[in-house]
């Protein structure tokens, strides 16, 4: 029996608040390096249309939203010292899980805009907010086109997060391996 096969348990939270912090921290300097090359200024003063957006616009928010959470679920799966695919894979989705109420709880306060626009629709109206203003249409598209954009940057998070603890857990990242690995081990092996 190889030094993986046996898996021990460990403490899981401190892996993963260490993974989802690292995947916020991440993000932050992603989206910061956004700004600081101008990535994220839209030609127009709302996202109502897609033609407001600007290439490298999208090329940050979907490699921030990727390689943040790849680097969270990578550091947690190594953190926890997991050498099987599958329960550093687990582990990264939890990444992802723990950072998403993270974020809501940053996005509450308006902390949100220091990431760019790719998760600019987690902030929604204050609680606090008594009178709600009447909603435009061109505002209400600009919301719509803002919750796509947010949607598709956590679950480009999520693929991020169980990718990244997929390459720190060591095993290949092919398919078809995982349907050799329990054949080559019951197969008796023929001495000629």
């Amino acid at each position: 029996m190889a030094e993986y096969d046996t898996w021990r348990p460990w403490p899981i939270w401190s892996a993963v608040w260490v993974g989802a912090l690292a995947a916020i921290a991440v993000g932050l300097i992603i989206g910061l390096i956004g700004f600081a090359v101008g990535a994220h200024e839209l030609t127009a003063p709302r996202f109502t249309t897609w033609k407001n957006v600007r290439f490298i616009t999208a090329i940050f928010n979907i490699c921030g939203a990727f390689f943040a959470f790849v680097v969270g679920g990578w550091i947690a799966a190594r953190i926890a010292g997991l050498r099987r695919a599958e329960p550093a894979m687990l582990h990264g989705g939890v990444v992802w899980l723990l950072a998403i109420p993270m974020l809501l709880v940053l996005a509450t306060f308006g902390a949100m805009s220091h990431w760019g626009g790719w998760y600019g629709a987690l902030g929604g109206s204050p609680a606090w907010l008594t009178t709600v203003p009447p909603v435009e249409p061109e505002a209400a598209r600009a919301f719509r086109n803002t919750a796509l954009v947010t949607v598709a940057a956590l679950l480009l998070g999520l693929v991020g997060s169980v990718l990244g603890s997929w390459m720190a857990s060591g095993e290949p990242m092919s398919v078809t391996y995982y349907r050799r690995r329990t054949l080559d081990v019951e197969r008796p092996r023929r001495v000629a």
